[in-house]
């Protein structure tokens, strides 16, 4: 991975970049936290820019974050509704629940899209609420980008400092990302279980 990464940003500079960051949002085994720390040690060594680094760190996250926000709104709230209420048992969610998570969500928008764009392992997966949600494309694009943006800063920072180790950020950042995600399965079986025992004592 890290030769594969390495070999596409020197042989296409802030493209190359760019072209990483947009695919890490569309498939998440890409990790940010190796292509940015990456663009800092370059930035410290000259070859590259530290604010265009950032920049393109931002605006490819951005880009990226494009197809699930589509794919969202494609799918829309109607779907997501009969989902929930025919499927949602699984994953231990319900109609309630969905017309809670959609108060929550327009509520607090921008506020939750700038937030999570710096959550590692929902970073991504935040922009299919805000399709589904309709969320104005100008609003989440702005959001998208000022998190993404602080994401990328304090990655290439990172890396900037770090020198010639900077893939200790991917070392220590990947499993607390496995984490948070391992975190997020564990939440929805519980809930999972919890409404399956509710179930068998109404029964």
């Amino acid at each position: 991975m890290f030769e594969w990464v390495q070999g596409i940003i020197e042989r296409g500079g802030y493209l190359g970049l760019l072209f990483l960051m947009f695919i890490e949002n569309v498939f998440p085994p890409i990790p940010s936290e190796l292509i940015l720390p990456m663009g800092g040690y370059l930035a410290k060594t000259g070859e590259m820019s530290f604010p265009l680094v950032i920049l393109m760190g931002g605006l490819g996250a951005t880009l990226g974050s494009l197809p699930l926000y589509y794919i969202g709104y494609a799918f829309g709230e109607k779907r997501v509704r009969n989902f929930c209420k025919n499927h949602g048992f699984w994953l231990g969610v319900d109609e309630h629940d969905f017309d809670k998570a959609k108060q929550w969500f327009s509520r607090h928008q921008g506020k939750s899209i700038f937030l999570c764009r710096m959550v590692p392992g929902v970073r991504s997966l935040i922009a299919v609420p805000a399709g589904v949600n309709r969320m104005e494309l100008p609003k989440y694009l702005l959001y998208t980008f000022l998190g993404s943006s602080l994401w990328s800063l304090f990655l290439v920072t990172a890396g900037y400092f770090l020198g010639a180790s900077f893939k200790r950020v991917d070392e220590f950042l990947g499993p607390f990302s496995k984490i948070i995600v391992g975190a997020i399965v564990l939440y929805f079986v519980y809930r999972a279980f919890s409404k399956w025992r509710a179930k068998r004592k109404k029964s």
